[in-house]
């Protein structure tokens, strides 16, 4: 036994005796820390779109957001993030600061979001409010395929996005 210890232990000096072999391992430790990690937490990537200070051109930011066993939560949670705005300072807001998310339902592939009354006023720093939905809409889209419609509400008014509910 003693034998086996002394041979394991000679074997992984002469390893770690290589600057290259050393730094290889560490990579690989820091690789399987970070694996473990990313499946404990359950973390998934979404797409965030705000708007850039300068031109008003649209801006895409990730960011990673822990992900639950209810479709409805992961929705919300997505939502929820998009009225914090963005983490880079020189992009805009969707929604004025004060949005606040009131409701979000995920029934029949279709999405219900109630928002506080301040997401029909026109955001100081952003675009426009139907932009604003349009951008949202578009993002929820984008990160959650299983959506097939989404129907914004404020103060349970709806928001009209598609031109053929507008009779247009």
């Amino acid at each position: 036994m003693k034998n086996t210890l002394n041979a394991i232990f000679k074997s992984a000096a002469s390893f770690l005796a290589s600057p290259v072999k050393r730094r290889l391992l560490f990579i690989a430790i820091l690789g399987v820390i970070a694996l473990v990690e990313f499946f404990v937490l359950g973390l998934a990537r979404r797409t965030f779109v705000f708007y850039n200070v300068d031109d008003g051109v649209i801006v895409v930011e990730d960011r990673m957001l822990k992900h639950s066993k209810s479709k409805e939560e992961d929705i919300i949670r997505y939502t929820e993030e998009t009225l914090l705005g963005p983490v880079s300072p020189e992009l805009l807001p969707l929604f004025p600061r004060d949005t606040k998310l009131k409701t979000l339902m995920y029934r029949n592939r279709v999405v219900y979001a109630d928002f506080t009354e301040s997401a029909a006023l026109s955001s100081v720093e952003g675009g426009s409010v139907f932009d604003s939905f349009r951008t949202l809409y578009e993002g929820i889209s984008r990160n959650f395929s299983y959506v097939k419609d989404i129907r914004f509400y404020i103060e349970g008014n709806a928001v009209f996005l598609h031109p053929e509910e507008q009779g247009l």
